[in-house]
């Protein structure tokens, strides 16, 4: 069961995306360092970040300097390709969770960086990290997709929305398949609305085993630069933004 609140949202043009790369240019991440690293230092400003999203990069960091990733591969979901096995399928026809977007988006990245992952020794969402996502959510870029048991949290995943992608940040479970069930409600959303693809950044067990798969740095960044000939749906998301959006073009998608 989906659930929606009352909520404004807009389209962004593409121009705006292409302003903010000029605006905070980072090193090109094809010579980025082997483990990933492009680039080290600057802030967690609402530009400098949408900025690093846009060029292919996200900051990864235990302690300052802030640190600049763009992995190769990069692990990454086709929408149309998750992989639901029976027992998430049966949960999610009897809804025992309602799903909401941007109910509580703070609840959820808090969650994140408290609750302990499979496969994840610790977290890197410091309270900086925190501010600076709530930040972005509020300017209607940054989104969380809720699995909700009456009046309680019990799972879900937060990221942030540019042209024809999401990137996935992280994602939290209280009870069996909650995250499960905010992830495919999310790919189900974003494949309607014609993303192209959910970024999952890094392998987990949790996500190889959902169907994200590996691509080269260099064909993500080509998938990414079609993306973002797209507006973006900024505002708080909604089921009713498949309704009242334009579905994205579906065009020049790079097969895994």
């Amino acid at each position: 069961m989906v659930a929606t609140v009352e909520r404004k949202t807009k389209l962004v043009k593409a121009e705006a995306v292409r302003d903010l790369i000029e605006q905070w240019r980072f090193p090109d991440p094809l010579e980025a360092e082997p483990e990933g690293l492009v680039a080290y230092g600057g802030d967690l400003s609402a530009g400098r970040l949408l900025a690093a999203y846009a060029q292919g990069l996200f900051p990864w960091y235990d302690e300052p300097p802030i640190l600049w990733f763009s992995p190769d591969p990069r692990t990454v979901f086709r929408p149309d390709r998750l992989r639901v096995n029976r027992t998430l399928a049966k949960n999610m026809r009897r809804g025992r969770y309602t799903v909401y977007f941007d109910r509580d988006f703070r609840q959820v990245i808090e969650a994140c960086a408290r609750i302990p992952r499979a496969g994840q020794s610790g977290t890197w969402i410091n309270e900086d990290m925190i501010e600076a996502y709530c930040a972005l959510h509020a300017m209607g870029f940054a989104h969380s997709i809720e699995s909700w048991r009456d009046e309680t949290l019990v799972g879900g995943v937060y990221g942030l929305s540019l042209g024809a992608a999401f990137f996935g940040e992280s994602m939290f479970a209280r009870e069996a398949d909650a995250s499960k069930v905010a992830l495919v409600t999310l790919a189900r959303h974003v494949h309607a609305l014609g993303f192209h693809f959910i970024d999952a950044q890094a392998p987990t067990p949790q996500t190889t085993g959902l169907g994200a798969t590996p691509w080269p740095r260099e064909a993500f960044l080509n998938a990414l630069d079609r993306a973002l000939e797209s507006p973006t749906i900024c505002g708080p998301w909604s089921p009713s933004d498949i309704e009242t959006f334009v579905p994205i073009q579906r065009t020049n998608r790079v097969d895994d």
